[in-house]
């Protein structure tokens, strides 16, 4: 995510600007599922993973616009693929941790 906001900076004033949104966004994820996994419990792990899926999909929705408006290449598009792909992962192991409770 680093390297895709290093390149959006070089797209103009107001790629620049959105690419602190998805910086933040982007890298919240991994932080929240690092700490999910020292959740007091089910519950509290569970509460942390919801957080980790809406910055996923937060930072899917920001890749998109980019790309839309031609501010992302072709070249970013397996960071769009590979978002999508962890937006899957964490909605199945929410929706397994749940039907194990």
């Amino acid at each position: 995510m680093v390297r895709v906001v290093q390149f959006i900076h070089t797209q103009g004033p107001v790629a620049s600007a959105l690419s602190y949104q998805l910086l933040k966004c982007g890298t919240s994820a991994g932080a929240n599922y690092e700490e999910a996994d020292d959740g007091t419990g089910p519950g509290d792990k569970a509460a942390k993973r919801k957080i980790v899926l809406r910055e996923l999909k937060e930072t899917k929705f920001r890749l998109m616009v980019l790309r839309r408006c031609a501010l992302l290449t072709p070249d970013q598009d397996p960071v769009i693929n590979e978002t999508q792909e962890l937006i899957r992962i964490v909605a199945t192991v929410l929706r397994n941790a749940k039907s194990r409770t």
